[in-house]
């Protein structure tokens, strides 16, 4: 612990030196970029290690500035001729692909590299979907989930592939040359740049990075399809050249992109990568960054986390072709909220589909409105639902009550005898004894009381654990949806 408090104060007084300051008087920062505003913290139970406010701060109050000198780009990196001509002769890769060999680039230079303090305070393994294993892959339970980290994990190695022989050009280390290594890069770079408006691959930003999440709020959460819902309202709305919507509401303009980079963004005028207060801090509070609106499926593949109440989350169900063509919703829009209450679209698109073909001409515009059709339409559709819902946690290999056992054994258990005795009360006890097997860890817990689980057995038990929470909260929300459900029809039925 002491050598890592003093390898995070060498790190916060490099940056110092290079300009990064959460104040305007820098020279009150010379041994610290930090402590006007922000400060780093342990929040354990909402983000780990994160940035804590030293002070109250006022919603739209800057609290840090990363001169553009200090960010690690294509373009700052590419400096090195070098690694500028080796990457020309390249052209089919992708700005990403080169961020990535750039990142390791610069990490094969070692103390050489003037982001060396910052590389070596980078994290030194992630848990996006591109690092699940085929146990990680497969405790997912769903389909669609599995298949989404099949597609991560291909991705990921087909653009190391592609990128290997410019990695050969520059004579890359043998280890930098890996798959590993390659992977390690490229969850750098999707977990931990921010967006600049002059290169799509994004900067990495010491310090800035160290914000963690905030979801967006839900000022619209009942609108889930915003062109469906803007094409059928009155409020006027205008496109921008980036295809974002400004809309018009009681008088106040929202900017759905703006208002999710009012926390942060590249500031032409200061030269800098600027951050402020996304609301109201009291001291002490954690001071969090919205990266934009992400499912936790989406935030596990591209960040390697979660949220536990995550107020943009969403479970689809398998639904019948017929329900996709009986309505123009699109199927992205077609889910149940985190909360269980079906969509907006899921809801007309089924109350249309349980309608006589003959007879939706005449009551599309009250589905489309989201109104009820009749209390027969209704009735027949929340009896679908249930049955869908309950007919798809039947098919899921673990009950909510067995997921709830194992991520109490794997977040509360440090060595393996406890982990073993809380694991015993599972009903189903396969996965916890394919998990043992697959990492050779003996099941003969008794032999083990009191010892330590080793830091490797630890780290994947950490990724088990983000599966099982996740198949979790998708489970307890499809069990959100029945209640739902019931509640309607008990209301028909008084």
């Amino acid at each position: 612990m002491e050598q890592e408090q003093g390898n995070l104060e060498s790190f916060l007084t490099w940056a110092s030196q290079i300009g990064i300051s959460d104040s305007t008087n820098h020279s009150q920062h010379f041994f610290s970029c930090l402590g006007h505003s922000l400060c780093v913290s342990i929040f354990p139970h909402s983000g780990g290690r994160g940035l804590g406010a030293v002070r109250d701060l006022r919603r739209g109050e800057i609290v840090l500035r990363v001169p553009k000198s200090a960010l690690m780009t294509r373009e700052s990196v590419m400096e090195d001729k070098k690694l500028c001509i080796a990457v020309n002769k390249h052209p089919s890769l992708s700005s990403v692909q080169i961020l990535t060999v750039c990142l390791l680039y610069e990490v094969g230079k070692g103390k050489t590299s003037r982001w060396h303090p910052y590389l070596m305070h980078l994290p030194q393994s992630y848990d996006v979907l591109a690092m699940f294993g085929e146990f990680e892959k497969n405790a997912l339970q769903v389909d669609e989930a599995i298949w989404i980290t099949e597609k991560a994990v291909l991705k990921a190695k087909s653009e190391w592939k592609e990128a290997h022989a410019l990695m050969e050009d520059l004579m890359f280390k043998p280890q930098l040359l890996t798959f590993k290594a390659w992977v390690w890069a490229a969850a750098t770079i999707s977990s931990r740049t921010l967006h600049i408006p002059w290169d799509e691959a994004g900067c990495l930003c010491p310090v800035g990075d160290l914000f963690n999440y905030d979801a967006p709020g839900e000022e619209l959460s009942g609108i889930e399809d915003v062109d469906n819902f803007l094409s059928n309202s009155s409020i006027p709305v205008t496109t921008l050249s980036n295809g974002d919507k400004n809309i018009v509401v009681d008088e106040e303009q929202v900017d759905f992109h703006s208002q999710r980079l009012t926390d942060g963004g590249f500031d032409e005028d200061a030269n800098a990568y600027c951050f402020y207060a996304r609301t109201h801090y009291k001291k002490g509070d954690q001071v969090l960054l919205c990266y934009g609106t992400y499912t936790n499926l989406e935030l596990l593949e591209h960040y390697g986390f979660l949220l536990q109440g995550n107020p943009n989350d969403k479970v689809f169900i398998p639904l019948e072709p017929a329900m996709y063509t009986s309505t123009s919703w699109s199927k992205e829009s077609l889910y149940i909220h985190h909360n269980g209450k079906p969509s907006f679209a899921l809801l007309a698109a089924l109350r249309l589909w349980a309608t006589p073909h003959n007879k939706r001409r005449s009551v599309g515009h009250l589905a489309y409105s989201g109104s009820q059709l009749s209390a027969d339409n209704e009735t027949f559709v929340m009896k679908w639902l249930l049955k869908t819902c309950k007919a798809v946690l039947k098919n899921m290999s673990t009950s909510i009550e067995d997921d709830t056992l194992l991520v109490n054994a794997l977040d509360s258990s440090k060595e393996f005898f406890t982990f073993m005795e809380i694991a015993k009360l599972m009903t189903s006890k396969d996965e916890v004894y394919t998990f043992l097997e697959a990492h050779n860890v003996t099941t003969d817990a008794h032999s083990f009381t009191g010892i330590l689980l080793s830091k490797k057995v630890r780290r994947l038990m950490d990724r088990w654990k983000l599966a099982v929470v996740w198949r979790l909260r998708y489970k307890k929300v499809l069990v959100d949806c029945i209640a739902y459900c019931n509640g309607i029809l008990d209301s028909f039925m008084k």
